[in-house]
């Protein structure tokens, strides 16, 4: 019987799929649509099916449905399955590494994570691959359970490699960070320049006293029995005692002692409901996005709406001897969330993923941080690039740099700006190559093989790329920051 005549056969016999009844360990093999872990009659169904549907290359899982590499789903792909049952070599779907912990998720049903509003159920475990100080996590015969569902904005809808969040049943102790439910598994799809864009601020800010950052840790990942390449594993910014440590205020609270905290927000690059809206005093919108409380009520609406927009007003004051905005934001936070972002030359910093958290009273004050989301870190990266300006001077056209270059021009925050350099770059800075060589040489390897899932998304020669662009861009910026900020005030 030849290829056609197999194929009619495959339409014919429409097998009922057949899921594994307990997670399956290691890797499908490529040719697997169904998830049973081998190549049979029932995944050809399966393939007829997709193409008949027209099935678009633009999710996880078709990844095993594309057998010869062309990225799309057609019939060369069933005749590929039909000659691996009779007997041809596949090409072998792309492995982790085994230098890096190995997270495995298996959704129910196999399902695909299609949504980032919506969880789904899942299982998974952490297997350390014997890297040293690193617990198991569950095992495939005694999974742990937890949701899934996307994280990011114009990643997740614009990105081939996908961020994650995750929240487990029970509170997990994973990589040695603090017990948690939350966390959340980042592509960094676009940090290609030693893939050091948040784990270096990240340390940064850690030297510098920020009283809290995320931790990451690097990790490889198999979703469905398919490697999905490198990640980072974050700890998830939220209220919480390991965390964000402020008082948690109730959803739709309405004590007026209880709205002035505490309060979780982050200023926001996107229009999107829920967001608290106001004209900056430059003329442009104002996005602040409240994470906890996450669900307002009128007073609490206009409690943080009003304290905003005070802080604006002050902000704006054109005697910039006025100290009045300090009632509002706590300047030594500032000044050191913004030296960090200065530092790495992030000039998305005051657009978006920007965080600041309040306590409860009416005399705290607004502190800005945790960090987040750095990807765009090193921006100014070329050999032509000379560097002459501050990264508020020169942001592109999609982004809002909102308040920061307003606050620069007033001499105390200057001088606070001064003081903490001086700490920057006779403490940290003279460290962070150590830091920066100990992390690329961690993830060398799984970087490499990242690269063979993603060809087109990717990058390998992670030590290359950090000497050629992530240090000369990192070093030339501080070398021009200290020729502003070393000397001492009026000199």
């Amino acid at each position: 019987m030849g290829i056609r005549e197999k194929t009619l056969c495959a339409i014919v016999l429409m097998s009922v799929i057949s899921l594994p009844s307990i997670c399956q360990e290691g890797l499908r093999p490529r040719g697997d649509v169904n998830g049973d872990w081998e190549v049979n009659i029932a995944d050809v169904n399966q393939l007829v099916d997709d193409v008949l549907r027209g099935t678009p290359y633009d999710r996880f899982y078709t990844y095993a449905l594309d057998l010869n590499g062309d990225e799309e789903i057609n019939i060369s792909d069933i005749n590929g399955a039909i000659n691996c049952i009779l007997g041809a070599e596949l090409r072998p779907m792309p492995s982790y590494s085994g230098t890096l912990p190995v997270l495995f998720i298996i959704t129910d049903g196999m399902k695909d994570v299609t949504s980032k509003e919506e969880y789904i159920s899942a299982k998974c475990w952490l297997d350390p691959m014997g890297v040293e100080g690193v617990e198991v996590l569950g095992s495939a015969k005694s999974p742990l359970g937890l949701l899934i569902k996307g994280h990011g904005n114009y990643t997740w809808t614009d990105c081939v490699k996908k961020s994650f969040r995750l929240k487990f049943d029970k509170k997990q102790k994973v990589l040695g960070m603090a017990a948690s439910r939350h966390w959340v598994i980042k592509a960094n799809a676009f940090n290609w320049k030693g893939k050091i864009e948040d784990a270096l601020p990240f340390e940064i800010g850690r030297r510098m006293g920020m009283s809290w950052n995320p931790c990451i840790e690097p990790i490889e990942v198999v979703l469905n029995g398919q490697y999905i390449g490198f990640y980072l594993l974050y700890e998830k910014i939220r209220v919480d005692k390991h965390r964000v440590n402020i008082t948690e205020q109730e959803n739709g609270e309405n004590d007026p002692a209880n709205v002035t905290g505490g309060w979780l927000m982050e200023i926001n690059n996107y229009s999107e409901p829920g967001n608290i809206v106001f004209t900056e005093g430059n003329g442009k919108p104002f996005f602040v996005m409240p994470h906890s409380p996450d669900s307002l009520g009128t007073l609490q609406q206009d409690y943080i709406t009003t304290l905003l927009m005070d802080a604006d007003r002050a902000i704006y004051d054109p005697d910039k001897m006025s100290r009045e905005w300090e009632r509002y934001i706590d300047i030594d936070s500032l000044a050191v969330y913004y030296l960090v972002q200065e530092v790495v030359d992030n000039p998305e910093a005051f657009s978006g993923s920007c965080f600041m958290h309040k306590e409860r009273g009416d005399s705290t004050r607004l502190i800005f941080g945790p960090l987040w989301d750095c990807d765009h870190s090193f921006y100014r990266y070329s050999d032509d690039y000379d560097f002459d300006k501050f990264i508020y001077e020169d942001v592109p056209g999609n982004w809002y740099c909102r308040w920061i270059a307003e606050i620069a021009k007033f001499p105390h925050f200057q001088e606070r700006v001064r003081w903490h350099w001086q700490h920057f770059y006779h403490d940290v800075y003279p460290e962070m190559d150590a830091f920066m060589d100990g992390w690329v040489s961690r993830i060398e390897q799984a970087c490499d093989q990242d690269y063979v899932r993603w060809p087109n998304y990717s990058s390998n020669h992670n030590t290359a790329r950090l000497n050629r662009y992530g240090k000369p861009s990192f070093h030339k910026k501080v070398q021009w920051l200290n020729e502003q900020w070393g000397a001492p005030m009026g000199e």
